[in-house]
């Protein structure tokens, strides 16, 4: 059976073209430009700061352009404790953001509440909005969080193809081409 690649090159033809397959090239484009929304509710957020410093260097996986308004942005990065108070705002920060867009659930109490057993926490972020990759830690090392983002690359990178992924999106793009 032939191997199926989704990128091919030939040093022959003039100019360097380069064939591929829209999905795979649209794919390559988001994960290599990934915009966080830092949600940054307790101590994680120092490890968060510290993942955009020179030390760490998340501008090495296009992820360096945090913005603060959600309609900027394609990841939220959730890093600490979220009170039920707090969990609205947050649900309506992840609404307004555009799609596609993925979480990031970073350190143990956005992934499962931690060590906080009581009626203000949430026991996960989960329980509000789809994540994509949970870090586990109390609070994770920025390496963690590193490597959290490559997953999340590794992810979008496998995602099928546009009308399989975003339906109503690609009815857009349809309605808009017609």
């Amino acid at each position: 059976m032939a191997e199926q690649r989704s990128t091919a090159y030939d040093s022959k033809i003039e100019g360097n073209v380069i064939f591929t397959r829209f999905d795979a090239a649209l794919n390559w484009v988001r994960k290599n430009s990934l915009w966080p929304m830092p949600m940054g509710l307790a101590c994680c957020a120092i490890e968060l700061m510290a993942t955009a410093a020179s030390r760490f260097d998340i501008a090495r996986f296009g992820a360096e352009v945090m913005r603060f308004s959600p309609r900027q942005c394609d990841v939220m990065i959730v890093a600490g404790t979220v009170t039920y108070k707090m969990a609205l705002a947050v649900r309506r920060i992840w609404e307004q953001m555009p799609e596609p867009k993925w979480c990031i659930a970073m350190g143990a109490c956005a992934s499962s509440g931690g060590m906080y057993r009581s009626y203000a926490v949430l026991q996960g972020i989960d329980q509000l909005l789809p994540v994509d990759v949970y870090i586990s830690g109390c609070p994770p090392r920025p390496e963690a969080l590193i490597a959290g983002l490559m997953k999340l690359q590794e992810k979008i990178s496998r995602e099928p193809a546009l009308r399989m992924q975003k339906p109503k999106l690609a009815r857009e793009i349809e309605e808009v081409v017609a």
